[in-house]
């Protein structure tokens, strides 16, 4: 189902797919954050996540900060928070400090652990950071009205550069992003561990 939504006074069209995991993958940004979505689709579909997908059909892309994208009368993201135990919610960076850092906040920290073990194998082109205390205090995800901490189990977001989300930087307007393979399957690798262990959804 795909629901328009207004937040802030920008349209937002909510994609979700529902599945009978109780793993989630979710994309705030998928229009300000380029891959984001493709990736959050890909992943899901190859490991049976369920998967909500915000994307802005018109005018230049809004970046609304996560806490505030957790609106009430957006029935797709409702439903996701409802039905999925654990979230792993994908953004992109654009630190120049940090070109090829992949961060992973969120409160639940036992899945960023599980998730981090399957992304090291992108070294040495990526550098994966779990400890909280090495990852910019903006993209820790700790907040409780994120919604990446909103289900049960919590979950957790992951932050990755421009060049781990999509392989063509100066895209087509229009044209769907395309991330590279081996992030795709790294981090699919991951969601899968973590369903191997996720409670049934709700």
């Amino acid at each position: 189902m795909t629901e328009r939504v207004l937040i802030e006074g920008v349209e937002f069209a909510a994609a979700l797919t529902v599945r009978s995991s109780g793993v989630g993958l979710l994309a705030l940004h998928g229009s300000k954050e380029g891959g984001t979505a493709e990736l959050a689709h890909e992943v899901a579909a190859r490991t049976g996540a369920s998967c909500l997908v915000f994307t802005q059909p018109a005018g230049d892309p809004v970046h609304i900060p996560s806490h505030r994208m957790s609106v009430p009368t957006c029935g797709a993201l409702q439903r996701f928070l409802a039905h999925v135990a654990l979230t792993i919610s994908l953004h992109g960076h654009l630190r120049p400090e940090a070109p090829r850092s992949i961060f992973l906040g969120g409160r639940n920290r036992a899945a960023a652990g599980t998730l981090a073990h399957s992304l090291t194998l992108l070294a040495p082109d990526f550098e994966t950071v779990a400890d909280l205390d090495h990852i910019p205090t903006g993209l820790r995800g700790l907040g409780p009205r994120n919604p990446v901490n909103l289900t049960p189990a919590g979950g957790v977001q992951i932050e990755l550069p421009l060049s781990a989300r999509t392989q063509s930087p100066q895209k087509t307007f229009g044209a769907p992003e395309i991330p590279p393979p081996a992030v795709t399957t790294a981090l699919t690798a991951g969601v899968r561990q973590l369903m191997e262990s996720s409670p049934d959804p709700t």
